[in-house]
């Protein structure tokens, strides 16, 4: 049952926010394999290193679920070698695509014409994906209504006080989940805003209160 003060707060939040940032137009990827790829490269580091990995397979013309199947993790690892932990990357994306080919077949579009919460159980089950990730490919590349945190999420509801810091992912992310309309698009845009927020404001050292649109925003 929805909490009605926090569907308007939440709410609240995503204007003001939208307002001070506008569209964000995420994920940045023209396929839902380079979605899925960009989503575990993503881990523990910046988003231009990911572009820059990327790039490598694309100029390689091995971003497809086949090609990718083929190549050695020799030359993959070489590849996304600026997204860092590139060997500990390549084995997830191995590992991924070996999970894709067996139970669906190597076909994207028949993973994602299954049920979200099985789905979502099999992907947390494939070594090297977690809940972030498994999220991110869920909402960004499936277009399933699904909300995706992260460190910035946290951050920002904690400080605002509608998590504690030591908050657990399913925690935070039950506040959207329960609150707000299961609607892909909104999620889409409220978390990418979000990260907006954190990345230029809300930042982890020395953040910039002072031009924070939401402020004023406090969980009663």
């Amino acid at each position: 049952m929805k909490n009605k003060k926090l569907t308007r707060s939440l709410l609240t939040i995503y204007n003001l926010l939208y307002a001070k940032f506008g569209p964000r137009h995420w994920w940045p990827g023209d396929t839902k394999i380079e979605i899925i790829i960009g989503a575990i490269l993503t881990q523990n580091t910046a988003w231009t290193n990911v572009e820059k990995a990327i790039r490598n397979i694309k100029r390689e013309k091995a971003l497809s679920v086949n090609k990718l199947s083929d190549i050695s993790e020799k030359k993959l690892a070489r590849l996304i070698r600026p997204s860092g932990y590139y060997n500990i990357k390549t084995n997830r994306i191995k590992n991924f695509l070996r999970f894709l080919n067996m139970c669906y077949n190597g076909s994207i579009n028949k993973m994602f014409r299954s049920d979200l919460y099985k789905l979502r159980e099999k992907l947390l089950s494939v070594k090297g994906i977690g809940q972030e990730t498994a999220d991110s490919i869920l909402l960004y590349a499936g277009n399933k209504p699904v909300f995706v945190v992260d460190a910035y999420t946290k951050r920002i509801l904690s400080r605002h006080g509608f998590i504690n810091e030591e908050a657990t992912y399913k925690e935070a992310q039950s506040l959207f989940m329960n609150n707000l309309k299961k609607d892909e698009r909104l999620f889409n845009e409220f978390h990418a805003l979000i990260v907006e927020l954190g990345k230029s404001v809300c930042k982890s050292k020395k953040p910039l209160c002072n031009m924070c649109p939401i402020r004023k925003i406090r969980r009663k």
